[in-house]
């Protein structure tokens, strides 16, 4: 059975999206001529909130009131797709080893749009410019985050040059997916024997979990009241999903836009 719906229209669907990419545009060009963030690692870098450990939202606003509007005309336009998406059941297949290929979710997704600044890299901070996107595995029920960082503004490499980050995904429902971290590798731009450096990290240990949040976790961590002290379970709802556009929201309430590669119209966002 086809997961989706033929109720709304493709039309409408089609113009929403072309206004969405226009839209993204337009916040990366103000971002240019009014300045981007400098978020860096932790607390004191403004990556993770100092009382609840969870990830901050960012604020448009705080670089200039056009990049504040556009960033909140961008996000209205995902409200509007939301309320028209054609795909009922978004994790229909997912963890399927023999449909599993022909999950909604499978395939590579590239960041165009996010709320969270943990997920927001930028080349005045110390962590720098990064490259972001993750790759759905639907036979295996596995999601690989992919942050490749970019050279520095000098032109040199950074210490780093990518991170991966492979998680187990199962359905919880229709349209929430449960995340378990497995185990981070970290790609540096150091060469041992022509080979470059590399370091895998296993999860859950605590301290690594929290390395990951620090790092590189699209997916957000969602808290009930009481639990704090605990380690959250993470997910994710997708709220809007065709062929080329994925959106969804995380436990935190951030905001993830995401496309694929045949998206021809948004290929210049992607570079």
């Amino acid at each position: 059975l086809c997961a989706t719906s033929s109720a709304p229209s493709s039309a409408a669907a089609a113009d929403l999206k072309s206004k969405l990419l226009d839209a993204i545009s337009n916040l990366r060009t103000l971002q240019e001529r009014d300045g981007s963030f400098a978020i860096d690692f932790g607390v004191k870098g403004g990556e993770i909130n100092a009382t609840s450990r969870a990830p901050q939202k960012v604020d448009y606003y705080a670089i200039s009131r056009d990049v504040g509007d556009a960033a909140e005309n961008v996000i209205a336009l995902t409200n509007e797709l939301e309320a028209i998406s054609p795909t009922d059941e978004p994790t229909q297949y997912l963890g399927d080893k023999q449909n599993g290929d022909q999950a909604p979710l499978n395939g590579p997704w590239k960041l165009l749009f996010t709320t969270a600044a943990d997920a927001s890299f930028s080349k005045n901070s110390t962590r720098g410019s990064a490259k972001v996107q993750n790759i759905v595995d639907g036979a295996r029920g596995r999601i690989t985050n992919v942050i490749d960082f970019e050279p520095k503004e000098d032109g040199s490499a950074p210490p780093l040059k990518q991170l991966n980050v492979v998680i187990k995904a199962e359905a919880e429902s229709e349209k929430r997916v449960g995340l378990v971290f497995k185990y981070a590798k970290a790609v540096f731009n150091k060469k041992l024997f022509g080979r470059n450096l590399a370091l895998y990290i296993p999860v859950p240990a605590p301290f690594l979990t929290r390395l990951i949040v620090l790092l590189s976790r699209i997916f957000k961590f969602g808290r009930k009241k009481g639990t704090e002290r605990k380690v959250p379970k993470a997910y994710f709802d997708v709220v809007y999903l065709d062929k080329s556009l994925r959106i969804h929201r995380t436990g935190d309430d951030n905001l993830f836009v995401q496309g694929k590669d045949e998206w021809d119209e948004a290929k210049p966002l992607f570079q």
